[in-house]
Order: C-alpha cells, then structure tokens, then sequence
C-alpha cells in the first residue's frame, strides 16, 4: 500500500479504574476475554512471495476494538450523549440500542442523553428538548425505521456552541452516528473539547448507506439497502419482460460511490447496464449507452439500467447548489436517463415501453436486515468499550473482519469508491455482460 497511513488512536488518559465487566486474560479457560493494548491486526493483506515483512511500526497497525481490563472513566460519574445525523438510514435504532443497553447493563451507567435532530439539538435557537434514555425505553426501538432521536443535516460547523451545549450537559462521552460530514463535525468537536482541555470522549459509529467511508469494510444500513434495491430490481425485471421492447430503469442511491447499485447487479442477475460514479459513460454516439441498449433489444427484446444517482453528472446541466451538509445537490440522473431514453428511440422510430423505478427513500426509513442489525448491535457495544477506556476522536470499524478503533481522519481522508479496475467492477461486468467501457473514443 502506497499511502501514506496512521492508525494511532487518541487516548485521554492513563485507565485507572478496573472495569465492572469480569472477564479473562488467560486463553484456554473458556471464559471471554479482555482485549489487551498490544493486539493490533494488518490493513494490507495483499503480499507478493520473497516482499514479506516482518516488523510494523504502531501506527501501521489497526488497534482491536474490545473491552479492556482497566478502563479510564469510573461508570458511576460517566454522563454519556448519543447523537444521530445526516440522511435517515436502517439500523440506526439498532445503534442506539445498543450503545444503551451496553452502558446500562455492562458497565453500569444510568445517566444517558439523547440529542434531539443531530447537531442542531446543540443549537440554542432550537430549543429541542434532550430525551433521558434507558433499557426500558430502548428495548423495542430496533424493531422501528429510523430514529427515536430524530436527525437533521447542518449544525455540525458550529463547533464551539455544541461543546458549550455539551458542557452545561455535563456530558463526558458523546457517541455521534453519521456519516462523513458528521464524523468531521465530531473531530472539530474533540479538538475543541481538547484545546478547553475537558476530559470528553468523542466516538462515532459509520452510518453511510452508500459505503464510502475510507478504512471501513462495510457500514450498517447497507446490506438492508442492497436487499431492497434487488426486489427493485426483480421489479423492473418483470415489468421489462411483460412489454414490447421493455425498459426497466432503477435508481438507487450511490452520490459518489457505486456500492449499492454494483452488490445488487450481483445478487440479481436481471441487470444488464449498470452506471455508476466511478465509471464515465456517453448516451449518444458509436459507443454510447443507447447503441449497446438498441442491440440488447433487437436480441432479447428487454433491458433493465441501473444507475446509481451520483453517476452520469456531467451529462446534466444542474446548478452546483450544496445542502445543509455541504453537499453539492445532485441533478437527477434517473428521471434525465428515462427522458433522454424516450427521445431516442422515438427518433430511431423504435416502439420500447419505458418502466422507472426510484426506491431510494422506501430503502432509507426501513427497518435493518437482520444482518445489518447484528452489525450494528456489534457497533454500538464496541463503540461503548472504546469510550470507556478513554479512547477518542475514534470510529468503530470493521476491517478484515475485525472490529477495530479507527482514527476519525484517516475514515474522513477520502471517499471509498468503487476500484474501475478492481475485482468488484469485473465480477459486474462479467454478471452483466455490458460494455468494459461506454466512452466514445475508447
């Protein structure tokens, strides 16, 4: 791995205080164990034969994610805040869930705030009431959409009014669930905390329905997304078989990465042309979309496009306005790919019935798969250990199938995207049967 990588996780402090969670240091005595500071794993696990290393600096190493013996706050004096922002996502009632009933019944702490609305529960023009929250309350809530908490986009910017909110909180952990402008909100908040020199842990849990968060294997809500992009899909598919010359069109979410729409072209099979961010493609032209979709309909007489709703920007003319977020607000690539459609085969003098689907906020306020609740249930308890043992400015991440203490900025540093010449797009591309590339000139 060429980049340049720091995995040192920042610690508040020496622990002192012995955790109430009894638990074991010897392997072999059938009795869970206590994660030691000097168990760390690889990020890089590609090796080539006679290039193998032997020594790694710390900072080279992911730190395993756990409960540790000795942890820093005593749980009796632990206030403990949980905030959730950005876009609603499955499993987010799952994370708090979570991240309750472990401080509740783990470790013993009885005073737990919820934010309301995300970073705007800070904001004193608000006004949104706090919620004391506790394992009665939280007991069913993973079997609701959304959040009991509420979110919101914005108000992350506004770092020194959310750590006065948090001090006359007298909050000494926040959780905040998000994605990447959440995650960067939470590091301005910690060094904020840092530089008034207050002993708070700011931990975040990865909430990005499109899986681009950098370092993080998968975040929770997207298998949900995937299983229900796919009965979209299944949808389509029919709906194309049924007509003359069908199309059937679906949109799923993606901004900047392919993810969703790539994993469900794979678990379908009944796509034929999937358009993502990451790969440019022209509609017009020799080598077109449209050219390649004439000849699948005179061979099989229907066709389903996926196409996540970040790809194909350049083709629209859209006002560069961002959200509340600071999001650049996306043209809709759909509604333009079924319009752009319609008029060319109307000038090809081709008779095609044209289906479109957009599931996107069905997909965003569903209950969690029973896979991505038992991430999140994982997350939420890891995230919980973390905080208790002083560490911050640090995400729970699943690396190599290990739960890991990721340092906020190294997640935040890039987006996670779809590799063009890595495995995932090539298994696509050989499930599909769609052009390598559809570039006029390539």
């Amino acid at each position: 791995m060429n980049e340049r990588i720091n995995f040192s996780v920042p610690l508040l402090g020496e622990r002192k205080v012995v955790s109430p969670i009894k638990m074991s240091t010897i392997l072999g005595d059938l009795i869970a164990n206590y994660v030691g500071d000097d168990e760390f794993i690889l990020y890089d696990v590609e090796a080539r034969p006679l290039e193998l290393r032997q020594t790694y600096r710390k900072e080279e190493l992911l730190e395993k994610a756990g409960p540790r013996e000795m942890i820093y706050f005593k749980p009796e004096e632990v206030h403990a805040g949980i905030v959730t922002c950005g876009g609603l996502c499955p499993g987010l009632n799952d994370v708090i869930r979570a991240i309750v009933n472990c401080l509740w019944y783990r470790y013993g702490v009885k005073n737990i705030t919820g934010i309301r609305y995300g970073y705007k529960g800070f904001l004193k023009e608000y006004d949104f009431p706090v919620i004391s929250l506790n394992s009665e309350m939280v007991e069913n809530i993973h079997k609701e959409s959304g959040t009991i908490l509420g979110s919101s986009r914005g108000g992350g910017d506004r770092t020194e009014e959310i750590v006065d909110a948090i001090e006359r909180l007298g909050l000494n952990i926040l959780f905040t669930i998000g994605g990447d402008g959440t995650q960067k909100g939470a590091i301005a908040i910690a060094e904020e905390v840092e530089r008034r020199g207050k002993d708070i842990a700011i931990v975040g849990v990865p909430k990005t329905i499109d899986n681009d968060l950098s370092f993080v294997q998968k975040s929770f809500g997207f298998e949900t997304a995937v299983s229900r992009a796919v009965e979209a899909v299944y949808s389509a598919h029919s709906e194309a078989k049924g007509a003359i010359n069908g199309v059937g069109i679906v949109k799923v979410m993606g901004r900047e990465s392919g993810f969703i729409a790539a994993h469900t072209a794979l678990a379908t099979g009944d796509t034929n042309f999937v358009l993502i961010p990451e790969i440019p493609f022209d509609l017009y032209g020799r080598n077109g979309l449209f050219r390649h979709l004439r000849k699948r309909l005179e061979t099989r007489h229907h066709a389903v496009i996926l196409v996540a709703e970040g790809a194909g920007q350049d083709l629209l003319k859209a006002e560069r306005e961002k959200d509340e977020s600071g999001n650049i607000r996306f043209g809709d690539i759909g509604l333009y790919l079924k319009t752009e459609t319609e008029k060319y085969f109307e000038n090809e003098k081709m008779e095609v019935t044209i289906k479109y689907i957009d599931p996107s906020y069905m997909i965003r306020s569903i209950p969690a798969s029973p896979g991505d609740s038992i991430y999140c249930a994982r997350l939420g308890t890891n995230a919980v250990h973390a905080a208790m043992a002083g560490r911050t400015k640090t995400l729970i991440s699943l690396v190599n199938n290990t739960f890991v203490h990721l340092p906020m900025e190294m997640a935040v540093s890039r987006r996670n995207r779809v590799d063009p010449e890595g495995p995932l797009w090539r298994d696509v591309l050989e499930a599909t049967g769609q052009p390598v590339i559809m570039k006029n000139g390539r």
